[in-house]
């Protein structure tokens, strides 16, 4: 018996933890890909969120990793930092503090991948930021880090890395019926950091996003050229500085700038959206079909999701559907201005429909211009002009809540505030 018991605590053990090496011919930045399960974790699940391990190199902690992924095997890519050349010895454990309690831990691979100075992509990967926990979310798995990309900017002949990370949720700020109906999801997208590339590509300068959507300079601390930063308010606004001992080195993606919205980059990853709803169900955020209750919103499964190219001029745009052999319209504003979208460029929204709609069960699209609400302090506009350049992909999420078959019907126009633009979708 005692026998038996050792061999379980020794396999229990090698769970719990778990060492890669691997080799460097010359210094490099070195991206891990972690390929790593949280065995009875469940994001949905009060005391079953996910494992967090810690990781170290060459024997000292580096970071930590958080599985939001839940049980089924996921590749987490993560940057350790510059390496020199030489053998290494990567470690993960399960920190049992900032673990879920029923969430356990397993690491199954891992690849290592350098990239040293000329090759493609070292700039975008040198300068990605280190990401320290939000102090109100540790141990409560909410607003949660879950990927970082990055796109290459030009303004007056000045390169620019611009860094955006796509947090869990948003605790505070915008609501989720408004983040529903402004932007399509309840994620909250937001860039946190932008170097300003010089000489031998280092940062000439940097700026962050601070409080109340401030851009400042960054004089903050750094983990060779990583900036550390942490989340300092309720809808993930930085401070440039670390403020708790968590953090994540997420390894970036580069991505192409101007030709999607910024949800687009979701799609690509669609864990995103299991991880949205599941936070959506723990928080108690949602409520059935078609009833009001606060902030609340229906199952995402439940919205059609629309993308689209704007233009506006004193304009907002609210978009409108209907369903073969209904006469009603659904609206993404829900009959409130505020909800109305008056930004230019590519955006996304939601129409709530029923339970079970597909796209081959919509009749028509509606585009209806209103006059924008004014900055605040600023006069009321008498009129406004709505442009719909471009109209991007219709979708529902599948059955398994991420996005599933799209269609992009062919539109374009120019319409005064006061009118309603409609199409055909077939």
């Amino acid at each position: 018996m005692r026998a038996l018991f050792l061999l379980a605590a020794a396999a229990a053990a090698s769970q719990a933890q778990r060492s890669f090496e691997f080799s460097l011919v010359r210094p490099a930045e070195v991206v891990a890909e972690l390929e790593l399960s949280s065995p009875g974790a469940d994001w949905a699940a009060s005391g079953r969120e996910a494992a967090v391990a810690d990781l170290f190199v060459d024997g000292k902690l580096n970071q930590q990793v958080m599985l939001f992924a839940g049980e089924k095997r996921y590749v987490y890519p993560v940057f350790l930092g510059t390496l020199p050349a030489g053998r290494h010895t990567v470690r993960l454990e399960r920190n049992a503090r900032q673990s879920a309690r029923g969430a356990g831990f397993e690491a199954h691979a891992a690849k290592f991948r350098p990239v040293a100075p000329g090759d493609a992509g070292y700039d975008v990967l040198a300068h990605a930021p280190v990401l320290h926990a939000r102090e109100d979310t540790i141990s409560q798995f909410s607003d949660t880090p879950l990927l970082v990309y990055c796109e290459r900017l030009r303004e007056g002949g000045q390169e620019i890395l611009q860094y955006t990370v796509i947090f869990s949720n948003e605790d505070g700020g915008t609501s989720t019926r408004a983040l529903m109906a402004r932007w399509g999801r309840t994620t909250d997208i937001e860039y946190v950091y932008r170097c300003f590339l010089g000489q031998a590509g280092r940062c000439a300068r940097a700026t962050i996003q601070a409080k109340d959507h401030k851009e400042v300079e960054f004089d903050g601390q750094r983990f060779g050229q990583h900036p550390l930063l942490t989340p300092v308010t309720r809808n993930n606004m930085l401070a440039p500085r670390p403020t708790t001992a968590l953090r994540y080195h997420l390894a970036p993606v580069e991505i192409q700038p101007g030709i999607h919205s910024r949800e687009r980059v979701m799609d690509l990853w669609p864990v995103t959206w299991t991880v949205m709803a599941k936070e959506l169900q723990r928080e108690n955020k949602l409520r059935p079909f078609g009833q009001v209750d606060g902030e609340k919103i229906s199952d995402p499964r439940n919205y059609l999701y629309l993308d689209a190219k704007l233009k506006v001029a004193d304009g907002a745009f609210e978009f409108l559907v209907r369903l073969k052999n209904d006469r009603r319209w659904r609206s993404s504003a829900l009959g409130r201005a505020d909800y109305a979208i008056a930004r230019d460029g590519w955006i996304r929204t939601t129409i709530e429909m029923p339970p079970g709609t597909r796209i081959e069960d919509i009749e028509e699209l509606g585009f209806a211009c209103r006059v924008a609400n004014p900055p605040r302090g600023a006069p009321q506009p008498v009129a406004g002009v709505c442009q719909l350049e471009q109209l991007g992909s219709l979708f529902f999420l599948t059955p398994e809540g991420v996005p599933g078959a799209s269609l992009a019907p062919k539109a374009t126009f120019t319409i005064p505030s006061g009118l309603t633009e409609t199409i055909r979708v077939r």
